[in-house]
């Protein structure tokens, strides 16, 4: 599967979050927060209407797992 779609920062805060205005004109924002663990990483998105929300959040899911997989190296 793969994602083909792009974006504008529209704000960075080092450390804290980044700000997302994809091309579709929607919202997205991942935070970044220090849990007991290590960083917690939240990914938060306007859904679009072209396909169910289930399926939407399976595919920021695999973004966020492919990261953790980098970061993780």
């Amino acid at each position: 599967m793969s994602f083909d779609f792009w974006g504008t920062y529209k704000k960075v805060e080092f450390e804290k979050q980044i700000e997302i205005l994809l091309g579709d004109n929607r919202q997205m924002r991942v935070t970044f927060d220090i849990a007991d663990h290590g960083i917690l990483v939240t990914e938060y998105f306007e859904p679009e209407q072209e396909n169910p929300v289930e399926l939407q959040q399976a595919g920021w899911q695999m973004i966020l797992d492919n990261f953790k997989k980098y970061v993780e190296k």
